[in-house]
């Protein structure tokens, strides 16, 4: 099959992996919840080799991202379990990271906050939690473009949209997440850094 690319995905790799690899040992075992096309996966992978970078999303977007993996041939990258957030997670090990990119304004707020549940049962003590993404502030958008953005997801699904920072702080914080760091990213995105 022909790999499916996104643009964005390559214009944020780069400023990504400066910012989480300053929190890693560089040997822990990472779950990337939402892995989408897999390009995140390769680059990372490639770029921590010592690191075991396991991927995970619907079954539906499996094979693109096993397109990505087949090409990369990196044996710390790890082919993807089918993981719904409307379901339990299908895995018992507990990860030294949880990472995602883009999901939380694409998922319903209910499932944002089984995303981080689930997160606090399958990641060790110490371990950190990475989201990706736009977010609000005080309610606020933080630039024009990110209110279109919002509006074109509400018109598409009503459930999603970008999400209040402060929320998505809270909601970590009653599942056992401290915010360590809240990253300023291109494209009016940030990296929100959580710690257990």
């Amino acid at each position: 099959m022909t790999k499916p690319y996104s643009q964005a995905c390559e214009n944020n790799k780069d400023p990504i992996l400066s910012k989480i690899r300053r929190y890693l040992t560089g040997k822990e075992r990472i779950l990337e919840v939402g892995s989408g096309t897999g390009q995140h996966a390769v680059h990372f992978a490639r770029h921590l080799p010592n690191i075991s970078w396991y991927t995970a999303d619907q079954a539906m977007h499996h094979e693109g991202i096993n397109a990505w993996l087949d090409e990369a041939n990196l044996s710390n990258l790890i082919a993807p379990i089918t993981l719904d957030l409307n379901h339990d997670w299908p895995v018992t090990e507990k990860y030294d990271a949880i990472y995602t990119a883009n999901t939380f304004h694409i998922v319903s707020e209910p499932l944002v906050e089984r995303l981080i549940k689930g997160a606090t049962k399958h990641s060790q003590a110490q371990s950190h939690l990475f989201i990706y993404g736009p977010f609000n502030y005080n309610g606020q958008f933080t630039s024009e473009s990110n209110q279109g953005f919002d509006a074109m997801l509400r018109a598409r699904d009503p459930q999603s949209g970008i999400r209040d920072q402060e929320w998505v702080v809270s909601l970590a914080k009653k599942h056992g997440f401290e915010l360590v760091q809240d990253h300023e990213m291109p494209a009016n995105n940030r990296l929100l850094v959580f710690k257990r």
